[in-house]
């Protein structure tokens, strides 16, 4: 299993990483435009995502476009319902707004608030079809995220 991690923040994104490592291979990116090119070149190579997990808030494309950018060429290239990729946005902002506009005409699969807590993102990956090949990430690891990312919770 191959996993887009899209996130602006470094420790955000190598500890997202750590809590998805154990799903599959992970690549991370920290920009929506590094995003786009990394989709591109795995179906340049038919070499498909099976998740992407997306910041909103970045410098340049922010997630919102993203999506919109990556469901508009899933439709171009003919890929619909269960061959869409699976998204999963992950952001500080929890205002109905961006809420809706993530789910809007169906274009995430699930948003979540950081921080993001471990059992919650097991359980949405649970509802995905995603399961573990092996044991969960560090507590360590996933405590320290949720204590520095509520400090900046201005994203």
């Amino acid at each position: 299993m191959r996993i887009l991690i899209v996130e602006d923040d470094f420790l955000s994104r190598q500890i997202l990483r750590e809590m998805l490592i154990n799903y599959g291979d992970c690549d991370c990116v920290a920009s929506g435009e590094e995003a786009i090119i990394a989709v591109h070149d795995g179906w340049r190579r038919n070499d498909f995502y099976d998740l992407i997990c997306l910041d909103i808030k970045m410098p340049g494309l922010n997630g919102h476009e993203v999506l919109k950018l990556l469901r508009d060429q899933e439709e171009q290239n003919g890929i619909y319902g269960l061959d869409m990729v699976p998204i999963i946005m992950i952001s500080t902002f929890h205002d109905a707004k961006n809420i809706l506009a993530a789910f809007y005409n169906g274009l995430c699969d699930v948003y979540l608030i950081k921080p993001v807590d471990p059992l919650k993102l097991k359980q949405k990956m649970s509802k995905l079809g995603f399961e573990p090949s092996s044991y969960d990430c560090n507590p360590f690891i996933a405590e320290r995220w949720q204590r520095e990312t509520s400090l900046g919770e201005d994203e």
